[in-house]
């Protein structure tokens, strides 16, 4: 007798999340496993964010709130969406859950019934395909590859559109590439669903501060789109809160009650002490996260400048995130001792038990010639990270 429902026997575990677990019970073990397989900046949360959780403790702010967020924080979201992103959300416009990815799980089951068809570019983020797999919808991938940065046209959209396309989802930056869309470029797509009202975009945002070409353009202020973008984006990685657990979104009226409904069904609000948290630190002059943005970009070009040193390993120039997404596919059918290479995904583990660094296969994210790695990390770390993939993978023949 089957017991598991159908719907958790068709879902995957999130890569990211496998990779990292088996790098902590290597660790376990007492061996030196080097872990790039988690996208969470080895920085500290802002210390006026720490202080305004202290104090919320204090001033004993431990009861619930109302499942979107406390008034005053959404209002302070809002606040920073119109002085960040050039976005008109009203307070009863937006939702805070417990992390970015319960906001997008959110607006993906308010909107698409089965059946309905989501198109993602690809690669995308780990956890898409599976919240829409959760909401019985159909994922319709558009593939990009190096030679683009990892970006889709507007032609390509546009004909991967059918009456059953309910949702465009992306991100920018995009996890895993780094891929940042230019207002020109978000301009063009946002005239392909111009043809196609019942589309709603989905824009993830979440790397927003981390963005190493100046703003990020939000695809929610070309005025065509102004009333079918969901923008979601949360203090995670720009403010080193991976712990704290918020995101949150701006929608459409309709869309936010909606997510109000699932979410006060399923978790009700995120913790309140880190609802004061994130308060002081939307509040906060972005510049505060400067330092950080620039450390990204210098950890970046030591893993660029080293891995032109490794043969065989093509990647494009990351303008967002912390994240680099190397073709790997030089590496295919060789090996070394009993370990053949097939594929991103042998590679990975070939790393893992050889170089004992932790990296994702490309396949978590839409292409198994492609592994992830995370250069949010100390550059000693990462130099050294690099040194053994460098010896590992000269092994193979």
């Amino acid at each position: 007798m089957e017991i598991l429902s159908s719907r958790v026997s068709g879902l995957s575990e999130s890569q990211t999340l496998a990779m990292s677990k088996r790098s902590r019970e290597l660790k376990a073990q007492g061996i030196d496993v080097i872990n790039l397989s988690l996208g969470e900046p080895d920085f500290t949360t802002p210390e006026p964010v720490k202080q305004a959780a202290k104090k919320a403790i204090d001033d004993n702010f431990s009861y619930y709130t109302a499942v979107s967020g406390y008034l005053e924080l959404r209002q302070a979201i809002s606040k920073k969406f119109k002085r960040d992103n050039n976005l008109d959300y009203s307070a009863d416009q937006i939702v805070v859950s417990t992390g970015a990815k319960q906001s997008i799980a959110n607006a993906v089951l308010s909107i698409i019934n089965p059946g309905d068809e989501v198109i993602v570019p690809s690669p995308y983020w780990v956890s898409y395909l599976e919240i829409i797999r959760l909401a019985e919808g159909k994922t319709v991938l558009v593939k990009a590859g190096i030679e683009t940065n990892f970006k889709v046209s507007a032609e390509q959209v546009r004909k991967a559109i059918t009456p059953k396309t309910k949702m465009f989802l992306f991100s920018s930056p995009c996890n895993p590439t780094g891929s940042v869309y230019s207002r020109k470029e978000l301009e063009a797509l946002a005239a392909v669903f111009a043809e196609h009202p019942n589309i709603t975009i989905i824009s993830d945002e979440i790397y927003e501060h981390i963005n190493f070409i100046g703003k990020t353009e939000s695809i929610g202020t070309i005025p065509s789109m102004k009333d079918r973008v969901i923008t979601v984006n949360g203090v995670s990685k720009a403010f080193a809160m991976t712990g704290w657990r918020v995101g949150y979104i701006g929608a459409p009226k309709a869309i936010a009650a909606a997510c109000d409904k699932i979410q006060g069904q399923i978790t009700s609000a995120t913790c309140s002490i880190a609802q004061k948290a994130t308060e002081t630190a939307v509040t906060l002059d972005p510049s505060i996260v400067t330092p950080m943005r620039d450390m990204f970009k210098k950890r970046r070009d030591t893993v660029l400048r080293m891995m032109k040193e490794i043969p065989g390993m093509k990647a494009n120039v990351p303008d967002g995130a912390f994240y680099v997404f190397p073709d790997v596919s030089y590496y295919f059918g060789k090996a070394h001792n009993e370990t053949k290479i097939t594929n991103a995904t042998d590679l990975c583990f070939y790393l893992l038990d050889n170089a004992r660094v932790a990296v994702v296969p490309g396949a978590a994210f839409g292409d198994d010639n492609h592994i992830r790695f995370s250069y949010a990390a100390a550059e000693e770390v990462l130099v050294k990270a690099l040194n053994r993939m460098k010896e590992s993978l000269a092994l193979l023949k």
